[in-house]
């Protein structure tokens, strides 16, 4: 009866890790679709930007700042659409900085639809490279937010940008999936998923300080994953522990108003 019943559990954790494998996008974006002619406000200035890419164009906001000390690439979490994610352009421009958003593919008003982990890799690369013809790379700091974390981890290695901040990071996408499906065999998840992000394997190669940033009562991405991350970075890059933080509230804590004053307000060479 074991022998059935181990087999039984082999058997239904393969079949549901080979559809998770077809129907991954569903599992891992949600996308607010905005109409062509949607008009953005917000009670801070910006102008609308669309950018080409391979097969889409990707919808960008950029929030100027008189005097900037630089200028943040944000690259969002996995929902929503600029409509919402530009409100967090206030906390960086009331400290200095200018704000440059986009939408992933299917997002908002960015044409295509996700297909992978090396278009969302190509993507923000070519939003960087777009972004390098009006900055330079030591004025750009780069910002990832929940699955944004991993493309900027990406971006930050390749790129030579003045700081990385990750908020709410994740180990690796195959590690957080694990996390979530802990009955499916971690060897036959890692062959069938489609967005690995291994965090892990490229913190180690980026040269600029590295600022994580993570709430201890988060429930999607757990505390774990940035103290696992922290330990792979060298000074003066940190971890800033969010007591009480879930995954979506850490703006409303002061710990994090805090933390940004002290890596974006002119202590960016001091862990916090």
């Amino acid at each position: 009866m074991s022998r059935n019943r181990s087999f039984s559990s082999v058997l239904i954790a393969g079949i549901f890790t080979l559809l998770m494998g077809c129907t991954q996008e569903r599992l891992l974006f949600y996308p607010e679709v905005l109409p062509p002619d949607y008009r953005y406000t917000f009670p801070v200035p910006c102008r609308e930007i669309n950018i080409p890419v391979a097969g889409a164009v990707l919808n960008a906001l950029h929030f100027p700042v008189a005097d900037a000390r630089g200028i943040i690439l944000y690259l969002h979490g996995n929902a929503g659409s600029l409509r919402t994610w530009g409100e967090v352009a206030g906390d960086f421009t009331s400290r200095g900085y200018e704000l440059f958003i986009y939408d992933y593919r299917g997002f908002g008003k960015s044409t295509g639809r996700i297909d992978g982990e090396s278009q969302l890799l190509a993507d923000a690369r070519a939003v960087y490279e777009y972004l390098r013809k009006f900055a330079p790379a030591q004025r750009i700091v780069i910002y990832g937010r929940s699955i944004g974390t991993g493309m900027a981890a990406y971006i930050a290695r390749e790129a030579k940008p003045q700081l990385l901040i990750l908020e709410s990071p994740f180990y690796s996408l195959t590690d957080l999936a694990a996390r979530h499906y802990p009955l499916l065999p971690r060897r036959l998840l890692a062959l069938v998923l489609k967005y690995p992000f291994p965090t892990h394997q490229w913190l180690p190669g980026v040269a600029c300080p590295v600022y994580l940033i993570h709430g201890t009562k988060d429930a999607v991405i757990p505390y774990d994953a940035a103290a696992r991350l922290a330990t792979l970075l060298r000074p003066p890059s940190g971890l800033i522990r969010i007591e009480g933080g879930g995954h979506n509230d850490l703006n409303e804590f002061g710990a994090y108003d805090r933390a940004l004053d002290r890596i974006l307000n002119g202590a960016a060479g001091t862990a916090p």
